[in-house]
Parts: C-alpha cells; structure tokens; sequence
C-alpha cells in the first residue's frame, strides 16, 4: 500500500511534471490527504491567487519554479524556486503569483487522540 499517492515510488521524477502550469489557472493534485498530514502540489499562473485563509496546522510551502508573494498576517514576503517558508497555525495567509509558480504544500496538523 503506498501512503503517498499519484506520484511514482521508487523513480527519480521532477515534482514540477506533476502539475505544470496552466494558462490563467490555479491546478492541484493531492498527495497525502490525512487528519493530521496534508500535501499538496499546486501550480498558479501569473496574477493567480489562493485568497486570505487559515488552517489548523502549520503550512509548509517550497517553491519548485517561479516567485510567489506570500502574506502572513500583515507581512509580505517574496519566495522563490528552491526557497521554504513555515506559515504558522491559526495564522491568516494568502498566495499570489507574482509570476506563474509550482509549490509542494505540507500541512501539518495536530494529531487527533
């Protein structure tokens, strides 16, 4: 049983082949789907954005291509190919594509007892 799923196991692949970019789109593909583990592959054209939302864990965003702008409660920060950033619990976030970019998303959720 794989527990990641729709991505080869065993082979050397490029996460950017998965979700390539798409001309005024923002696509996805989910990985990992759990209570307490999300992951995620998104790609977003130019101009495209994932609006102002929270989520219960903390988000873990690396940029595989292009440059995101990322807003974490009130600060901005610009976020490029091979470059991470932790969007804490509980913290108010938003994407925007200053150009078309591919990320790998890991959401890490408290543990469920």
């Amino acid at each position: 049983m794989a527990f990641i799923q729709k991505i080869p196991q065993s082979e050397v692949i490029n996460l950017k082949n998965i979700v390539t970019v798409e001309p005024e789109q923002m696509l996805s593909q989910t990985l990992v789907n759990r209570e307490e583990l999300g992951m995620t592959l998104f790609s977003l054209d130019k101009n495209q954005a994932i609006g102002r939302h929270s989520s219960p864990g903390d988000a873990m965003v690396n940029i595989l291509s292009g440059i995101a702008k990322i807003t974490i409660d009130e600060s901005d920060y610009i976020v490029k190919a091979g470059e991470t950033i932790v969007m804490p619990a509980n913290r108010p976030h938003a994407l925007y594509a200053l150009e078309a970019f591919q990320m790998l998303l890991i959401v890490v959720k408290p543990e469920v007892s």
